[in-house]
């Protein structure tokens, strides 16, 4: 079914164009207009693969959440409580030029959504690492890395609403958010839960230390 396969990399093509502009020049500069002149095509051409702009945007949110659980996969393999933690943390946080990049496209893509009276796109991939998340969580409790009535769930939730609202923070920022800004955040919201040493220093397994990006 060769016509399928070349409307779908044609999808992609304008997806990934739509992300390198929105990464050189910003969200407000990723235009339709703008999208097709990256491509070198007419604005016309690109309804022949979607229905509008919106949808031209609702896949790229699509494509940043994939990236983002493909990194989270990646990067957690093998560990288990604090450290995998850390390690979704370091991903779902807008710390290197990558997450930067992806934060204007996610608020970008929200603030659209709303205008719009859309209903929120239902993503399974998402759900995993959501889940993933609560998992870590409920084995640091058990390796007694966070105390014993921690709930993995209320935090996170709780860590959630740090990922989305520290990705406002870069976004209307008038300059990039030093990362250890963006990870303390995270690391205040864990901190009341992470048991301590007889030293009353945080252990070191357990301990969310900001990293610069």
């Amino acid at each position: 079914m060769p016509k399928k396969v070349d409307h779908d990399v044609r999808r992609h093509e304008i997806v990934d164009a739509f992300l390198r502009v929105t990464a050189r020049d910003g969200y407000a500069a990723a235009t339709s207009r703008a999208v097709a002149q990256e491509l070198g095509v007419a604005t016309g051409a690109l309804w022949h693969y979607f229905s509008g702009f919106d949808a031209v945007i609702d896949a790229a949110m699509d494509a940043v959440v994939a990236r983002t659980n493909r990194r989270i996969t990646s990067t957690a393999d093998g560990l288990r409580g604090l450290a995998a933690v850390d390690a979704i943390v370091t991903e779902m946080l807008p710390l290197t030029k990558e997450t930067r990049d992806e934060a204007h496209v996610v608020v970008g893509f929200w603030g659209r959504l709303s205008a719009r009276g859309a209903a929120a796109p239902d993503w399974a991939a998402d759900d995993d690492w959501v889940a993933a998340l609560r998992r870590h969580l409920g084995e640091a409790v058990q390796l007694g890395e966070l105390r014993s009535d921690a709930d993995p769930a209320r935090l996170t939730t709780l860590l959630e609403a740090v990922f989305w609202g520290r990705q406002v923070v870069e976004v209307i920022a008038s300059e990039p958010v030093d990362a250890a800004d963006h990870r303390a955040a995270a690391e205040t919201a864990l901190q009341p839960w992470i048991t301590r040493a007889t030293t009353g220093d945080l252990p070191e397994r357990a301990r969310l230390s900001p990293r610069r990006g």
